[in-house]
């Protein structure tokens, strides 16, 4: 799961990279500039999946077909209290 505040930005893959049905939604963490010396060469998405910066498409937000591993890990998660 990101950390909360964390940036992050909406990718997929690009047409013809895959077929459309794997083309869905990721939600990738950025990194740190201040960190990075510019832009790796692979993201690596919040259901782990590694993508290629040249292979990569950069979404105004979330479009098409989610990635359902990736949505389930950014969503905050709180605890029940006991007897609910």
């Amino acid at each position: 799961m990101g950390n909360p505040g964390e940036l992050v930005a909406m990718v997929r893959l690009r047409r013809g990279v895959v077929g459309e049905s794997r083309r869905v939604c990721h939600v990738v963490p950025v990194p740190d500039p201040w960190q990075a010396r510019g832009l790796p060469e692979r993201l690596t998405a919040l259901c782990g999946e590694h993508i290629v910066v040249e292979q990569a498409e950069l979404l105004p937000g979330l479009a098409g077909m989610p990635c359902e591993p990736c949505l389930l890990r950014s969503a905050p998660r709180q605890t029940l209290p006991k007897g609910a």
